[in-house]
């Protein structure tokens, strides 16, 4: 009599952070489901737990101690990985809980898999073919998110994400080129390149010569970026850069924009205006470079669209760098951007900076600083009224489409609502003119 198979040992997970984060669970997915074991939807049908933190402000450190909680009521088998873990080697986590099974740092699928071993079967069937070759994604099927990097070599004041992840460590371009095309190749039609320093990818093997398709190609930016375009070409889809940082050979990608080989658009952390305050963040560049820089982009590619974020509140930062800030918001007119009024994280160094601003200011100011950007949007916007643009469908409700022209990264800025869209397909570009605006979103309908 033949033996029945055993049931697949079941794995939950819990996913928090940023995108490098997201990255980081794909690819422990990708390992589970590649040795058999079954992902549980629930706490109740696991038989343990993963849960991925983020650690980089206290928000995010209080989100992420509730769901290990959580997940250790409604569960009780808990392996902690991701940036909380590598905070205090692990200490952090375990004098908050105690009764985890394991805690791991970021970017350690292997580690959390020996944790997994030491806790469940490790079941294996070399005869079936358990994962796609663009392994497990938690975006939905038509977009994905790229990590060419691990780590940062900046020791900005404000941030630990260093003593968490380490120095830069950029991935060999051929890896990076392979998974991007089998994304493409299984129906992705947006790559969303991510990094803690997207501009400095291969500084730390100094550019060193990798090989796609058996041509040698250069490990930089402007080399990875002009491969990617080209085979997202091939495909029909999209290349979009985040977290670049305004150093002079970002210049090089501006016209691989204007060509169409990369979406307009660059995500550009800016940070703050005053040059004292950047000094004090440990930041590179200042107000004026960036503005002849921003200034100089958009004459090669006038669509070019820039996102940013920046802090207000910087300890020390006075009425007048604030003041300097709003003036070089007016005078930029980025397109998208986020304001954080600055908290203070456990371990880093601006925690030593005097003079902290009063909380009521430091929102005050989040306020004002968010306003003044709301009117710089919405003028920008209308300037798209009557346009014909390409979008990309995300979602179908209430017989509309939900899509994201080149302006538009998932998630973090606007979206183009398609009024007579119902009878497309997430998935799929539609070709639309622009036919209203808000602050921050599009209205339109199809072009015939």
């Amino acid at each position: 009599m033949k033996r029945p198979a055993a049931a697949a040992s079941r794995v939950g997970f819990v996913s928090l952070g940023c995108p490098k984060a997201l990255v980081d669970s794909e690819q422990i997915l990708t390992r589970l489901r590649a040795e058999g074991y079954a992902i549980a939807p629930t706490y109740a049908g696991a038989d343990l737990v993963v849960v991925n933190t983020c650690g980089f402000i206290d928000a995010a450190v209080e989100e992420s101690l509730s769901a290990i909680g959580e997940a250790l009521a409604e569960n009780g088998k808990v392996i902690v990985t991701g940036c909380l873990g590598a905070k205090d080697g692990g200490a952090f986590v375990k004098m908050a809980h105690p009764k985890v099974l394991a805690v791991t740092g970021p970017h350690a699928t292997a580690e959390v898999m020996n944790a997994v071993h030491a806790q469940l079967p490790r079941p294996h069937d070399p005869f079936a073919d358990l994962v796609p070759p663009q392994g497990i994604k938690l975006t939905p099927k038509h977009y994905a998110y790229l990590k060419i990097a691990e780590g940062c070599n900046h020791r900005c004041t404000f941030c630990i994400i260093p003593s968490m992840r380490g120095d830069l460590v950029s991935r060999p371009l051929g890896e990076v080129m392979n998974e991007a095309e089998n994304l493409l190749k299984a129906g992705v039609r947006e790559l969303l390149v991510i990094s803690q320093d997207t501009s400095a990818y291969g500084v730390d093997i100094r550019y060193r010569t990798g090989f796609w398709r058996g041509r040698p190609v250069r490990t930089r930016m402007t080399e990875l970026a002009r491969a990617l375009g080209e085979l997202a070409g091939e495909h029909g889809a999209w290349v979009r850069l985040h977290y670049v940082y305004p150093y002079p050979h970002v210049d090089e990608v501006i016209p691989l924009m204007a060509e169409g080989r990369l979406l307009p658009y660059l995500d550009v952390p800016f940070q703050h205006a005053s040059q004292r305050i950047l000094k004090l963040m440990k930041r590179p560049a200042n107000a004026q470079d960036n503005l002849d820089r921003i200034r100089a982009w958009r004459s090669i590619c006038p669509d070019l669209t820039i996102r940013s974020t920046f802090i207000v509140g910087f300890p020390g930062e006075t009425q007048t760098e604030f003041e300097d800030l709003l003036a070089f918001l007016a005078a930029a007119e980025l397109d998208r951007v986020g304001c954080f009024a600055y908290s203070p994280v456990d371990g880093a160094a601006a925690n030593g900076l005097p003079d902290h601003v009063p909380d009521a200011i430091k929102e005050e100011r989040r306020e004002r600083f968010m306003a003044a950007q709301a009117q710089i949007s919405a003028r920008r916007l209308r300037t798209r009224i009557g346009r014909t643009l390409d979008v990309l469908v995300d979602s179908i409700t209430d017989r509309r489409a939900i899509a994201r022209s080149a302006a538009d990264a998932p998630e973090i800025d606007g979206v183009v609502t398609i009024e007579d869209g119902g009878s497309l397909a997430a998935g799929s570009f539609a070709r639309v003119k622009i036919t209203g605006s808000t602050q921050h979103d599009l209205t339109a309908r199809l072009v015939a």
